[in-house]
């Protein structure tokens, strides 16, 4: 895959596909650029080239790259909001072109396999997780990976399938997804139910050895699940975040 770059890169790339992985929200499929390196986790800025209309936000969103390194292809996911740049991402044709530039960020995970991590996502903010326990499995990586994911309903749970998959594939993975709002889903559910809380994260976590922990979502659902990490006697240094305010 050719060596990293020293810094952020500005590249085209081209759609290849397009799937609804959730209600409201999208999955894109770009091509892999040759040499393009990322670690699981980070982000790029994507621009969108001459679209036919814009708005006071510009032609430019910073999203996490939602494939794993291992992967052949490039994949973000976002809710489909009503914007000038989703409304023409969505009807984007296959084979366009736009720019990406990057990759940015450190949400990644950590190197030291004896820690546990505590992945604690919420609706959208599962993108960098997917990497994450993705480049996990097919490395083989002996860590412990615990991934809380928060959605309202399982019609709103962005590769919730896929994940309960990998689940199955890689025995050092638990998948503990959670639903706040099942009375109005249509769909059956016999997994947990309610917020990430002390509770749950005792529940689950009280055999790992000092985890890091790593949170993906809405300011709001961040904060609080810092504070609650706080409670727990968890340091800042062991807690990573990424803030999704426009997903």
């Amino acid at each position: 895959m050719g060596t990293a770059a020293a810094g952020p890169s500005h590249l085209a790339i081209k759609l290849k596909s397009r799937e609804q992985v959730a209600e409201d929200t999208m999955a894109f499929r770009f091509e892999r650029p040759a040499g393009w390196t990322f670690k699981a986790g980070q982000s790029f800025d994507m621009t969108l080239l001459d679209p036919p209309e814009t708005d006071a936000e510009g032609n430019t969103r910073a999203f996490s790259v939602a494939s794993a390194p291992q992967e052949d292809f490039l994949m973000i996911a976002t809710r489909m909001r009503d914007t000038a740049f989703k409304r023409t991402l969505k009807t984007l044709e296959l084979g366009s072109t736009v720019k990406i530039e990057g990759p940015f960020g450190n949400l990644t995970l950590h190197n030291n396999a004896a820690k546990g991590a505590g992945l604690l996502a919420g609706g959208i903010g599962i993108t960098p997780f997917r990497s994450m326990v993705f480049r996990a499995a097919r490395e083989k990586l002996l860590h412990r990976i615990y991934l809380f994911f928060s959605n309202r309903r399982p019609e709103d749970a962005p590769f919730l399938e896929e994940l309960r998959a990998l689940e199955r594939e890689n025995p050092n993975f638990k998948l503990i997804a959670t639903m706040t709002q099942m009375e109005k889903s249509k769909r059956a559910w016999d997994g947990e139910t309610g917020l990430i809380d002390q509770k749950m994260l005792s529940k689950y976590l009280k055999d790992v050895t000092s985890p890091i922990y790593y949170t993906a979502g809405p300011p709001g659902m961040v904060k609080g699940l810092r504070e609650v990490l706080n409670k727990r006697g968890v340091d800042d240094d062991d807690i990573r975040t990424e803030e999704f305010s426009d997903y």
